[in-house]
């Protein structure tokens, strides 16, 4: 046995960013760590527990996609950048896919839409200023070609004063009268219908499935507060077409990302996402009540008087930060 000290240490987040990169983002509920540790050993993963027969593995967590959002259909991958990877290749590989100039960001981990797009096959037709995209440029730019309109969640950075760019609703119109494709990258994976204060413009899932999106992409963890992995909804023809491409194996979720998903979304669909899923508590909590748990810790250090500095610990009043 070894005695070596592992990498993958718990520690306490006392950064003020509740979904913090370095420290493993979104910390998972109990029901899902509980569902992760009877998954370490064998576990149904890809058989009807019914029949006995062979199925997808992602059966029960499109079900689950199915009953909260009223989706035909989902997928999941290993994280959001491989769904947006495989919608792109498996939907527009060698067509023209439609951008605003405006949504060509670059995420974490140099993670630049241009690039993935390039990677997975596309020809990007990148429409608009900077800070002003109209519908008319998407309509202008459509060819024989096009195969899709994207929109895409700048999720890290934002634009303020004059700007503007065609909201899903405009451009799901748009694509039907032409018979094209209405993506959406939305990013962070709100679910949570109710407000939460400083997330009160972040889009909700819920809202894009609604407009009539064709596929939408966003990340199970996050803002969903779930395990680190990619989740695709939409109608299941197209869904099908998705899962169909060869590079969806090589993205495809093990059975410990199964097995927490699925939890944390029966937490969705049977509890209440506000106590039980860590993320969403800590970004709901009051002022008055972050005062009340820093004073209770003030006090145990002060008791504790675990060194001089500790010792004479104070409250200071400071800003934090959903993510980074």
């Amino acid at each position: 046995m070894t005695t070596q000290m592992l990498h993958h240490q718990r520690v306490i987040n006392a950064t003020g960013i509740v979904l913090h990169t370095g420290i493993g983002r979104a910390p998972i509920p109990d029901a899902a760590r509980e569902a992760i540790s009877q998954a370490v050993g064998y576990v149904i993963v890809e058989i009807d527990p019914r029949t006995g027969q062979r199925n997808q593995r992602e059966e029960k967590i499109s079900t689950l996609l199915q009953q909260i959002l009223g989706v035909e259909a989902g997928l999941v991958v290993n994280n959001n950048a491989a769904a947006t990877t495989l919608v792109l290749a498996s939907l527009a590989g060698g067509k023209e896919v439609i951008t605003s100039r405006g949504e060509l960001v670059e995420i974490g981990g140099g993670f630049r839409v241009p690039d993935v797009m390039r990677q997975a096959g596309c020809k990007l037709v990148e429409v608009g200023a900077t800070n002003r995209t109209h519908l008319h440029d998407f309509e202008s730019a459509i060819g024989d070609e096009t195969a899709m309109l994207l929109k895409v969640h700048t999720s890290n950075f934002r634009l303020v004063g004059f700007h503007s760019t065609p909201g899903l609703g405009e451009l799901v119109p748009l694509a039907r009268s032409k018979d094209l494709l209405a993506v959406e990258d939305l990013g962070s994976g709100l679910l949570y219908e109710g407000e939460i204060a400083g997330l009160v413009n972040e889009p909700r899932v819920q809202q894009s499935i609604v407009t009539g999106a064709d596929i939408v992409c966003f990340s199970g963890d996050k803002l969903l507060g779930g395990p680190q992995c990619g989740i695709i909804v939409g109608s299941a023809g197209v869904v099908a077409r998705v899962r169909a491409h060869p590079l969806y194996r090589a993205m495809r979720c093990d059975k410990l990302t199964l097995a927490g998903l699925e939890a944390v979304l029966a937490i969705y669909r049977d509890g209440d996402p506000l106590e039980e899923i860590p993320v969403l508590r800590a970004l709901s909590r009051s002022k008055e009540q972050l005062e009340a748990r820093a004073e209770e810790l003030v006090g145990l250090l002060v008791a504790a008087q675990p060194s001089p500095i500790l010792a004479e610990a104070s409250i200071v009043a400071s800003e934090s930060f959903a993510g980074s």
